[in-house]
């Protein structure tokens, strides 16, 4: 497993060692000794979630404050995304920048969303199944966000505007310069 850390501190991606013959591959997906080396995160996870979307899907930007916030290890079973995660803690010296990163089927690579990150996806495939780890439960009362199409993010989700398909929560949240921590 190779740990690369992204411009935001504590935002990691993650590719594993992937062994391979005639008969298929074989990767570990997670190792907790291993995560907790090489990123210093606990790598403690209580809740897996699974996802499955189509083509022009965008999910997002999503976290959960206070006690409920969560830290996300996220990868694609199958299909591809364009994957991001947006920095809102409020000291961070990257706060309002975000990292966008392919995430596949076939390139197996995973990111870890730290706790104090907005979190979102785009499909870019025909469908895609999308599975996360998370470092704590879900608690719908603590969930806030930013709209998709935020201005001062100005994020190319890969998806032509006329395909995105939103939920009706997602068009309705606020933008990141009115976001109150």
């Amino acid at each position: 497993m190779q740990v690369v850390e992204t411009e935001l501190k504590g935002c990691y991606i993650i590719n594993p060692t992937i062994v391979e013959d005639e008969r298929g591959y074989f990767f570990e997906s997670f190792n907790q000794k291993k995560f907790e080396q090489l990123t210093g995160e606990s790598g403690i996870f209580v809740q897996d979630n699974q996802s499955n979307s189509s083509y022009g899907v965008v999910r997002g930007l999503h976290a959960q404050r206070g006690e409920f916030a969560q830290a996300k290890l996220v990868r694609v079973l199958s299909g591809k995304v364009l994957d991001i995660a947006v920095d809102v803690r409020p000291n961070s010296p990257t706060f309002g920048k975000y990292v966008a990163i392919e995430l596949s089927s076939e390139n197996k690579k995973q990111l870890y969303v730290p706790r104090g990150f907005l979190h979102g996806f785009s499909v870019l495939s025909e469908s895609v199944d999308f599975f996360y780890k998370c470092d704590n439960f879900y608690n719908k009362e603590s969930e806030y966000g930013v709209i998709y199409n935020d201005k001062d993010l100005n994020i190319d989700w890969k998806v032509p505007t006329s395909s995105m398909l939103l939920s009706a929560k997602d068009v309705v949240l606020g933008s990141l310069k009115d976001l109150k921590l």
